[in-house]
């Protein structure tokens, strides 16, 4: 790998988080589908040569639970989730060169190769552990067949993961209070051999590939955390049937032990390069994951530490590539509040498709709604604003009223060249689109996009060609020439995220071939002479709509909740075990605020980083504790309410953030001048990973 700028030399592989073959796609998992789908895009027309790849999840205990529920096999069960993905995905133009599925022979040849390695090169050892134990089953219990109190927040725990409090991974026998999910007695403990694999060793050399990790600030930043804890290794092997054979060295014992199912899930991002790499003759999977290539993934925030952490160790030690970049996303709400699917709270990927809605509109709106790592509340009325508003109002607008406007006097392209002003406007557009590439933003892509495109509008109003076509016909030549070559670039540009609409505007303008083959120059490329009569390529979505969808949403949510009085009213998806963008538990999370602000307002906050040296309580207040807060110009004196969230005497050292120009406040006689800043009703504070100094400004 290098750390480049794209386009690099080097052949590069795409990846998404692997869907989980448990259950119906929603736009929450489309995200991360349609995002890594673009971003794919986008590097082909900057000119690298890229793939993308995936396949689906087939292993692990959710699986082997619904089957059983369902009374089939595991694999036949995973297979039709499977096959219905295989189906789904293209139809939201997520193109991928090769989708495979973790259970094929290639991926367990490849799992077992890896893991063999690991052993032989020493990085794998067994541990007697506590493993869950249900006696009235006479059945070990991997995973979610226990349920039971996370160690080290509280919250309600399932198997490898706190799903509904800290999102910690939890190892075998970590899991308090372990309940069996198959006869729903108290499990008890009971020792068990498993193979356990050395991360610890590997930390020095996570610290170094973070440092050079590429991607969103999540990714990069919040396996720090994890590494300055201390790590722990990790156990690969569980007592299921359903799994991948634990591969027994030559000489040894054969086990009863699968493998864990994030041990085989990723190394399908391996798998799924070598079956493309089988079609195509131009295309050398090894020069990619064991030479030089480019490696990028992008991720749901749920599962960074199994990508940043246990994926990069496994790979280094093993002799492969390590990734170049992780970009994780944000998670989806509904209405502002989180998906259910036991509500029925959800936009359903075949829901939408049914509705009529054409899938470019809703990968417009998932990429360029917020940034990637940031969390996306989705409202019928918010699609319909963003539709109308950029692609109905500000591109689609652009690209028909000139296009007939060239068509009906020109009968095509005006034979001039392009002005310097829109040649110039051109190149900042395609200057805009690398620099955003690069940064891994999908946004900003469409966003150059959609600027370009205002423009153009901007441009064509201020020169009004229908008022020169009679006066001075060259002027109004001039003025069309160079309204095509701008709608031709808002096509190149748009082409990641909207690849039919950007085709369809390819064609009407007279272009032969598949504009998904054309690079960003192209944009710059006159376009041919003549052209027929376009049509129009966005409707407005009406109000009367809008109102149609948001009152049929809340009728099956209300349906759901009376036929399921008695469930949690949320629930983590069961279709979250590998899958980017999926939706963590978040129905009790305040709405996102409508109201936006603007970067002015957001500098004028003095936001600095403190170091707390002095902690007490107040008297007479229950909640609330003075604080001594160095923030290195000088030292502040605090007021919070985290007396009975902290344990008051730890706090001294601890880095905190400060809001530096909050009005100064009494409070029972203690002034407070500023407020640290704290996540939910447990006062969570709010730190930095690395190593800013004490008074650094946050921006």
């Amino acid at each position: 790998m290098s750390n480049d700028e794209f386009p690099t030399d080097e052949p590069a592989v795409v990846t998404c988080g692997l869907p989980y073959a448990n259950g119906d796609l929603h736009i929450g998992h489309l995200r991360g589908y349609i995002g890594a789908d673009a971003f794919n895009r986008a590097l082909q027309t900057l000119g690298q040569d890229s793939i993308y790849v995936c396949g689906s999840d087939m292993h692990g205990t959710p699986v082997a639970v619904n089957a059983e529920q369902e009374g089939v096999d595991p694999e036949d069960f995973a297979l039709e989730w499977h096959h219905q993905y295989e189906e789904t995905f293209p139809q939201f133009n997520v193109d991928f060169d090769n989708y495979g599925h973790t259970h094929d022979e290639t991926n367990v040849e490849t799992t077992q190769e890896i893991v063999r390695t690991l052993d032989e090169e020493g990085y794998i050892y067994e541990k007697e552990i506590q493993v869950a134990y249900d006696p009235d089953a006479d059945q070990y219990l991997p995973d979610r067949y226990v349920e039971g109190t996370c160690p080290y927040c509280g919250a309600k725990a399932r198997g490898d993961e706190c799903d509904e409090g800290c999102q910690r991974h939890l190892e075998p026998g970590e899991v308090e209070d372990p309940t069996s999910t198959i006869t729903g007695n108290p499990a008890e403990y009971r020792e068990r051999t498993h193979k356990f694999f050395e991360v610890s060793e590997f930390a020095d050399f996570l610290t170094d590939f973070l440092d050079d990790l590429e991607g969103t600030s999540n990714a990069r930043n919040q396996p720090r955390q994890w590494i300055e804890d201390g790590l722990q290794d990790w156990c690969i092997t569980r007592d299921m049937d359903w799994g991948i054979d634990y591969p027994s060295a030559e000489g040894d014992d054969e086990t009863d032990l699968v493998l864990y199912v994030w041990v085989d899930a990723p190394i399908e991002y391996i798998s799924s390069s070598k079956q493309y790499a089988e079609r195509a003759d131009d295309f050398d999977w090894e020069q990619v994951w064991k030479g030089d290539g480019e490696i990028m993934h992008v991720i749901g925030r749920d599962i960074i530490q199994h990508h940043t952490i246990f994926w990069p160790a496994m790979l280094e030690g093993a002799g492969y590539n390590k990734p170049r970049g992780i970009a994780a996303t944000g998670f989806i709400t509904i209405n502002g509040k989180g998906l259910s699917t036991s509500r029925n709270r959800a936009i359903w990927a075949k829901e939408y498709l049914e509705e009529g809605f054409h899938p470019d509109l809703l990968r417009y709106y998932l990429t360029t709604t917020g940034g990637l790592q940031q969390d996306v509340d989705f409202s019928w009325e918010a699609f319909q604003e963003k539709v109308n508003g950029e692609l109905v109002g500000t591109v689609g607008n652009f690209w028909y009223r000139s296009l007939l406007f060239a068509y009906r006097n020109y009968e095509g392209t005006p034979d001039t060249d392009v002005s310097a002003e829109v040649g110039e406007r051109i190149e900042e557009a395609i200057a805009d689109v690398r620099e955003h590439v690069n940064d891994y933003s999908m946004r900003g892509v469409g966003q150059a996009a959609t600027q370009l495109a205002q423009f153009g509008n901007e441009y064509i109003q201020r020169n009004e060609p229908w008022k020169l076509t009679d006066d001075d016909p060259e002027a109004a030549a001039q003025v069309i020439r160079d309204c095509v070559q701008i709608a031709k670039a808002v096509a190149v540009v748009l082409e990641p995220i909207a690849p039919d609409k950007a085709q369809a505007l390819w064609e009407q303008i007279g272009e032969d071939g598949q504009i998904a083959d054309a690079h960003l120059e192209a944009a710059l490329a006159a376009p041919p002479q003549s052209f027929d009569e376009p049509g129009e390529l966005f409707a407005k979505i009406e109000d009367e709509r809008v109102e149609e969808l948001t009152a049929k949403l809340e009728e099956r949510v209300e349906a759901a909740a009376a036929d399921d009085d008695d469930e949690a009213e949320t629930e983590s998806d069961d279709t979250d075990g590998d899958e980017a963008g999926d939706m963590a538990d978040t129905e009790d999370l305040e709405p996102l605020l409508e109201d936006r602000i603007g970067f002015e307002d957001f500098q004028e906050l003095d936001i600095r980083v403190g170091e707390i040296v002095d902690a007490e309580g107040i008297e007479g207040a229950d909640d609330l504790a003075r604080l001594e807060v160095d923030i290195g110009f000088e030292t502040r004196q605090v007021v919070a309410g985290i007396k009975q969230l902290h344990d008051l005497d730890e706090l001294p050292g601890t880095r905190c953030v400060l809001l530096a120009n909050m009005e100064p406040a009494e409070l029972f006689g203690v002034e407070s001048n500023g407020m640290i800043l704290a996540a939910g009703d447990e006062a969570d504070l709010l730190t930095t990973h690395g190593d800013a100094a004490l008074g650094e400004k946050i921006q």
